[in-house]
């Protein structure tokens, strides 16, 4: 066998090696019915490149940065206040700054996102229809920013 053979095959077997390493996306799920969330009826706009890590990891990389949170805020304000309250602390919704979830998979991101994108009970609709899935990372990360529950409670606070 010549060496450049061998060099190519082995170059191959690397780069194939690197295809099987990339990690594969989250699954999101209806939170009532546990359906798999179709994400192509998404509003227009949201598949940016921090919407695509937290497809790839469940975490909201939203979550520590000021300026997100801010935008999160107008957002929340528009859209949510009026069931949730201007301080999250339930209207006719439930409250979202404490550690008590109606739905426990909401203390964790992926959880959270999967309510505000697919619905829940109630009057609770799907959130696709009016916020993109990178404006829905935005209104997470200001709930997550005015949390007032017990730390240890709040699985996005866990590495």
């Amino acid at each position: 066998m010549k060496l450049s053979t061998i060099f190519s095959v082995a170059l191959m077997t690397v780069g194939l090696g690197g295809l099987t390493q990339a990690q594969a996306d989250i699954t999101l799920r209806n939170a009532l019915t546990g359906e798999v969330l179709d994400l192509s009826f998404a509003k227009k706009g949201g598949n940016t490149e921090i919407f695509k890590q937290f497809m790839q990891t469940g975490k909201n990389p939203y979550n520590t940065d000021a300026e997100a949170v801010k935008k999160g805020e107008s957002l929340y304000m528009t859209g949510c206040s009026g069931c949730h309250g201007h301080e999250a602390e339930g209207k006719l919704g439930p409250g979202l700054a404490d550690d008590y979830w109606t739905y426990p998979r909401a203390a964790s991101d992926q959880g959270l996102f999967e309510i505000l994108f697919g619905g829940a009970n109630g009057m609770m609709g799907p959130q696709y229809v009016n916020f993109s899935s990178d404006e829905l990372l935005h209104i997470m990360a200001f709930i997550r920013h005015i949390y007032k529950g017990d730390p240890k409670k709040a699985e996005w606070l866990k590495h």
